[in-house]
């Protein structure tokens, strides 16, 4: 898949290219292949939430193309974006599919020199990347085991020109040396790969010493946001830009930076003023001039660590739960501030619980794990205090506390309290390998990320408390297995939708009606939330009491529609009721409103059942339901399954259930489980569900089993 991204974007001309998979079960979009951008500015979306207003998640869930035509309608539709990358380019996503799974999407990013739309090769180029790519995850996911996701986004580096004659390259060093401008040349991650004598004498450092840092670290007035800020500029929207430096004593000294695909090539220079504009191309007036600030012990916040930390408050104020809030975390505030080590500290019962980590192994974390927050160590005493605390080295942490552990040689710790309303809700510890001064700009960043923190986790708890409520409730109400019955065989699937409080008002149940009768029954409560799951039971209890009295599918719902009418649910539920009748190998149906079902005969071909549609339970008191007959020979399997197996925004349902008929009839498997599953997978790996999949297959055995 890496040599396909970077095919694609040398043939759609693309500056970047990002691609995401789904990671199966868990509804999370994971970076894993990267190019033409550095790791940090990626930062904030190494994992999105297929439910997130993000480009590629929408291309997902719509599987459909987002074309961005610039800065404007990017912050416009995506503010989040607009906020973290105030640069103009252009955007493009699209979702990675095949007919039956959505495996993920890619993200292409050109500088604004792009025409405004993307031409039909361009389209072509990118659909033909698309559909090799579900390819290559179809073959992947079909092996026995399947390889695992990658943990980590791998750096694909964009196709580079050939290499050049030894003796020419030489020519060309020789070259930058003879130069009256200084020249450099940044990598992606804006480090120093190459620096002429001219640029070391004036920027007044040794060249040795400036290989594979990045200038606003190495240069101490070099550290204002300005620098960084306009190299994030260059890389991003791919034109040169400019600006001029005044030092105050020392002579001003101007930048010009010309990025490409592998990196920024830097040209200094001294002057009072120049005649070249903001972006580069001649113009009347000097460019901007950054006065660099005095000397300090060590940088300030840069440019990076200030936009993520607004895109981070911006995605707390977003998260659900607490492990939503654990993953935003530890994604972001690695890449973002720097730490080697983080660990994330949760009270639960008068104990620090650890709830996550990076940068630490399991086992070391796990001897820390329920301290009392009365422990005498500076991890429960910031709570206490609710007052941070910071090591800049290891001879620090040794005295204020001789015992501590100190893990891989680290060197320098933050301590910050989480504390909302008051209350303290955990702690957060931050680790660095080298020794860090935290200057007080630095200090009061970190202190104002433990805030929001905090907040975030405090609302995280209280809806994961209401969450596990009503998946208690909900799980009470289905039930808990399909017991074995004589002459018949069956398998369900109840997949939640992934939203929400992630609990709604679907429903199944196989009913032993009489020594010869079974009667299955599948539903669909409106809405997504506790009344729901309540109502759901009722009616369940409902059409429970009058299977067993012996009556018939349609007389069935004809009372439980009467019973809601008398319960003014002011919720309408659609049901569909199947009467399995052993002793003359006979099928009555009902339905209210539901999706018809599904009929897979012995011999392979499969159809949907036409029952007469019934008007919706909860609507209006006296309905009358129509029964139909049918043959129920031995080796049919009746599918039963409710709307969210079918409904995918932008799908036709009639084109879809044909589609699922066309599976179920194609399904080999004999074992009823298996089909249940290959009949739910294009949803469970689906990032376009919102809502819930109810399935019951029901089969009749033949005699001599």
């Amino acid at each position: 898949m890496a040599a396909v991204l970077t095919g694609l974007m040398r043939d759609t001309g693309a500056s970047a290219g990002l691609v995401y998979l789904l990671v199966p079960g868990d509804r999370m979009l994971r970076l894993v292949l990267l190019s033409g951008v550095p790791r940090e500015v990626a930062a904030p979306w190494v994992r999105i939430p297929v439910d997130a207003p993000i480009p590629v998640a929408d291309a997902i869930r719509e599987r459909t193309l987002v074309w961005l035509g610039g800065q404007e309608e990017i912050a416009h539709r995506y503010p989040k974006i607009g906020m973290v990358l105030p640069y103009d380019f252009l955007m493009a996503a699209a979702p990675i599919a095949d007919s039956a799974v959505v495996w993920g999407g890619v993200v292409l990013l050109w500088p604004v020199s792009h025409p405004p739309q993307l031409d039909a090769r361009e389209r072509e180029s990118l659909d033909a990347h698309c559909r090799l790519s579900a390819r290559l995850l179809r073959r992947a996911a079909d092996q026995d085991p399947p390889p695992p996701h990658p943990t980590a986004p791998l750096v694909v580096h964009p196709e580079r020109p050939s290499e050049a004659d030894p003796a020419l390259a030489g020519a060309a060093l020789d070259l930058t040396e003879r130069l009256p401008v200084g020249c450099c040349a940044l990598d992606l991650d804006g480090r120093i790969t190459f620096i002429n004598t001219a640029a070391a004498e004036l920027v007044n450092a040794g060249a040795a010493d400036l290989l594979g840092s990045r200038p606003w670290e190495a240069l101490l007035w070099l550290n204002d946001p300005a620098f960084e800020d306009r190299y994030r500029a260059a890389i991003v929207t791919r034109r040169p830009t400019s600006f001029t430096v005044v030092r105050g004593q020392a002579p001003s000294l101007h930048f010009e930076l010309y990025p490409d695909s592998t990196g920024i090539s830097v040209l200094i220079s001294p002057t009072e003023e120049t005649t070249r504009g903001e972006d580069g191309e001649d113009g009347e007036g000097p460019a901007p001039a950054v006065h660099a600030p005095p000397p300090a012990p060590v940088e300030p916040v840069g440019t990076t660590a200030v936009y993520q930390l607004m895109h981070l408050a911006a995605s707390l104020s977003e998260a659900a739960g607490v492990h939503d809030v654990v993953e935003l975390v530890a994604d972001q505030i690695v890449p973002a501030f720097g730490p080697d080590g983080l660990v994330l500290m949760n009270v639960d019962e008068g104990r620090l619980r650890i709830i996550g980590h990076r940068g630490y192994s399991e086992q070391f974390v796990e001897r820390y794990d329920g301290k009392p927050v009365t422990a005498p160590a500076t991890d429960a005493q910031v709570l206490t205090t609710g007052v941070p605390v910071f090591f800049p080295s290891y001879e620090d942490l040794r005295d204020a506390h001789p015992y501590a552990p100190r893990y891989e040689g680290r060197n320098a710790w933050a301590f910050l309290p989480l504390i909302a309303s008051g209350r303290p809700v955990g702690s957060l510890i931050l680790s660095y390998e080298r020794p860090r001064p935290f200057p007080s700009a630095e200090r009061a960043l970190l202190t104002s990320l433990a805030g929001l923190i905090a907040q975030a986790l405090a609302r995280a708890r209280l809806y994961d408390s209401e969450h596990s409520l009503a998946r208690s409730l909900q799980t009470a109400l289905l039930p808990h297995g399909l017991a074995p019955m004589p002459g018949i065989d069956v398998a369900a699937r109840y997949l939640p939708a992934g939203h929400g409080m992630d609990i709604g008002g679907d429903f199944y149940d196989l009913i032993r009606a009489t020594p010869t009768t079974v009667v299955a029954v599948i539903g669909d409560v409106q809405g997504h939330n506790t009344t729901a799951a309540a109502l759901m039971g009722q009616v369940r209890t409902a059409v429970h009491a009058h299977a067993t009295a012996g009556t018939s599918p349609g007389d069935i719902l004809a009372r439980t529609n009467r019973l809601l009418d008398d319960l003014d649910a002011d919720r309408f539920t659609s049901c569909l009721i199947a009467e399995f009748d052993l002793a003359h190998d006979r099928l009555r149906l009902a339905t209210a409103g539901h999706p018809p079902p599904l009929l897979r005969h012995a011999d392979g071909s499969a159809e949907v059942l036409e029952v007469p549609p019934g008007l919706l339970l909860g609507i209006a008191p006296d309905v009358a339901y129509d029964t139909v007959e049918l043959p129920w020979e031995p080796g049919s399997v009746l599918a039963l399954y409710t709307d969210g197996l079918v409904e995918a925004p932008g799908l036709d349902i009639g084109t879809s259930m044909a589609d699922l008929a066309e599976r179920f009839s194609v399904s080999r498997a004999r074992d009823l489980d298996r089909v249940a599953d290959e009949l739910t997978l294009h949803v469970k790996h689906g990032a376009h569900r919102t809502d819930d999949v109810a399935l019951l297959l029901v089969r009749r055995l033949s005699p001599e089993s």
